[in-house]
């Protein structure tokens, strides 16, 4: 998973098939997902995923309103196509039903 770094990088995810989810390594629900995202990448491989570092990007968090994590905002051709987003633990087949709700 990459790590965004800038919201130069953001403006640019955000135009391709991209999955920001939102994170914070104080996180215990976070964390709780980390063995599983490379699987789940690998599943879902049309698909770029983006680690966003909430506490780093959180004029980005509050212009998406996203305040609970951890969350899954996901982009196409600039547009935002859906959302996973909540403060509640998400299990891994939570996430690939929400990946595969995508199309």
């Amino acid at each position: 998973m990459k790590r965004l770094s800038t919201m130069a990088e953001y403006m640019e995810a955000k135009e391709a098939k991209s999955v920001l989810m939102f994170s914070a390594t104080w996180c215990g629900d976070c964390r709780f997902l980390d063995p599983f995202m490379p699987e789940i990448e690998k599943k879902f491989e049309a698909w770029t995923f983006y680690y966003v570092d909430r506490d780093e990007f959180m004029e980005l968090a509050q212009e998406l309103d996203v305040f609970g994590i951890p969350s899954f905002v996901a982009f196409e051709n600039g547009k935002e196509v859906d959302r996973y987003v909540g403060r509640e633990r998400k299990t891994p087949e939570q996430v690939e039903a929400f990946l595969n709700g995508l199309g």
